[in-house]
């Protein structure tokens, strides 16, 4: 209707517009499995440098190319093997739970459940852990809070009842006064405004400010608490999970072998690094950070040159 009355209205040929408007549909469509396929920072880690070349050469795919890659699912694009199953998008649907009769699932970050289905909120890659934990990974600043989350904070504020630590959220984080081992009204820890502490995440409902705690499930300090001394950075989410994966990522495992240093890494993006000397934290904290794109190849490349500068 609009190409009609564009026709009527200026005079232009109708054919020439359905002929653009082919054209523009085309370019809109290659565009957007360009971005499907190249906005995952989990795929982005795996083609490396290559990631220029490959999204040249996906935006030159012809429509032929994308339905064809749209049925098989599969296809090479300079030397690299691209799934559709590499990244989920919003809207796409992951899971079923009427046929996951007798099982209970644990959701985390990214996706939502409506009814019997489990749809994805956010571009990323779908991931589980045994037993029954999924979330979606991606990389980004802005962290949205999930039950269960290791998070550095850092205290703005203190109540009679709460302190109110900011976490990277959408809003501050209370973190209870006796949410502490064998916390009671007699032994009320004291932390000043900028203290940066190691918390966990145990209520995170929408409209509700996070409600944090020092204490693992068993009501143990464990690790968390205050940090001391050391430096802290902030990155992205994708590389925090990167960082806190398991088996040890290449570039901390390279640093470890060679050099002793603490560090603390919140699901949040913040990470904080402590050691004897200062030149050790600055080592780290740039090897960390120019960690992300890289491969584990890459990294371990890295790791090994800077390794030799000090020596």
């Amino acid at each position: 209707m609009l190409l009609y009355a564009l026709s009527q209205n200026s005079g232009i040929d109708c054919n020439f517009c359905c002929s653009s408007y082919s054209a523009i549909s085309l370019f809109l469509l290659t565009f957007f499995w360009a971005i499907r396929l190249l906005s995952s920072s989990v795929l982005g880690k795996r083609l490396g440098k290559s990631v220029p070349v490959v999204a040249k050469e996906v935006k030159a795919m012809s429509q032929e190319d994308i339905l064809v890659f749209e049925k098989s699912g599969e296809i090479t694009v300079a030397a690299h093997s691209l799934k559709l199953t590499d990244i989920k998008v919003p809207g796409d649907v992951v899971l079923d739970l009427s046929s996951m009769a007798n099982q209970t699932i644990k959701l985390g970050g990214g996706l939502h459940q409506n009814c019997d289905a489990i749809s994805v909120m956010k571009a990323g890659k779908l991931r589980f852990v045994k037993p029954n934990k999924y979330w979606v990974e991606s990389s980004q600043k802005r962290y949205v809070p999930c039950v269960g989350d290791n998070v550095l904070g850092i205290v703005v504020d203190s109540k009679a009842d709460n302190f109110l630590v900011d976490i990277k959220g959408p809003a501050l984080a209370f973190l209870p006064v006796l949410s502490f081992e064998g916390g009671t009204r007699r032994n009320i820890p004291k932390f000043e405004v900028g203290t940066l502490i190691y918390v966990r995440v145990v209520k995170a409902n929408t409209g509700m400010n996070p409600e944090l705690s020092c204490t693992d499930a068993t009501g143990k300090a464990a690790e968390y608490g205050p940090l001391k001394d050391g430096f802290t950075f902030e990155s992205s989410t994708g590389l925090a999970r990167m960082l806190l994966s398991f088996p040890t990522c290449p570039v901390l495992e390279g640093l470890g072998k060679k050099l002793s240093f603490e560090i603390a890494v919140g699901l949040n993006g913040h990470v904080w690094v402590n050691a004897e000397a200062p030149s050790t934290v600055i080592l780290v904290s740039n090897a960390i950070m120019n960690s992300e794109s890289l491969s584990g190849v890459q990294q371990k490349i890295m790791v090994e040159k800077l390794l030799q500068r000090v020596q």
